[in-house]
């Protein structure tokens, strides 16, 4: 029995996605970033769990959360937040992010194995945190205290792990979209996605719409 939980946050201009202004407005950067949490919700829809958490920060809103429970997120750093749901959930967790809604789940399917000996996996970003981790025994002190968003995140989050004793095996790498340089990439690797649609009937503007 494991859980998959996705972390995301209310699509709303101005607030979601906000690197890809310019060339998109505000706006359609807040489609895009619908579209990523819409592919990603797939994506967990798509994977063998057997409770599926939608770790919600805002209203949902234009979200489709049919098959699972809405969590919210409390006030805090990112890595309170995490630990926040590495403690409300008992049993093994996957944690998958919104910024890698092109990720096959193939990719992801290696942290639902029982792998013998196995307590975690990690999922690196290319920018140097990660997509995706998984406790077999989820505890949030192993990321509280985490330095979120910079470089070497994800190598801290791993010493971490490491350092608990535990013994982690790796995901794929993966690259976050966050620029409108990152949008090409993700559409090549999941053509038939909402993430696809979405940028093929965007046209750039320059100024906010």
């Amino acid at each position: 029995m494991t859980a998959v939980a996705v972390i995301a946050k209310a699509c709303l201009p101005g607030r979601a996605k906000t690197r890809l202004h310019p060339p998109y407005s505000l706006a359609q950067a807040a489609q895009i970033a619908q579209a990523c949490v819409d592919d990603t919700l797939d994506l967990a829809r798509a994977l063998p769990a057997t409770r599926r958490i939608l770790f919600h920060d805002g209203e949902p809103g234009a979200t489709d959360a049919t098959g699972f429970e809405v969590l919210d997120q409390p006030p805090g750093g990112l890595d309170a937040r995490l630990g926040f749901l590495f403690d409300a959930v008992d049993e093994p967790l996957v944690l998958i992010g919104m910024d890698t809604p092109h990720v096959p789940a193939a990719a992801v399917l290696p942290a639902f194995s029982e792998a013998p000996g196995v307590d975690a996996w990690l999922g690196p970003a290319t920018d140097g945190g990660f997509w995706a981790l998984a406790m077999h025994s989820p505890d949030g002190a192993l990321l509280r205290g985490v330095p979120m968003s910079q470089g070497d995140t994800g190598a801290l989050q791993l010493g971490r792990l490491r350092e608990a004793g535990l013994t982690v095996r790796m995901l794929p790498e993966a690259s976050d979209i966050d620029t409108a340089a990152d949008l090409a990439p993700a559409v090549a690797a999941a053509p038939d996605g909402r993430l696809a649609r979405v940028v093929a009937e965007l046209v750039p503007e320059e100024a906010d719409s």
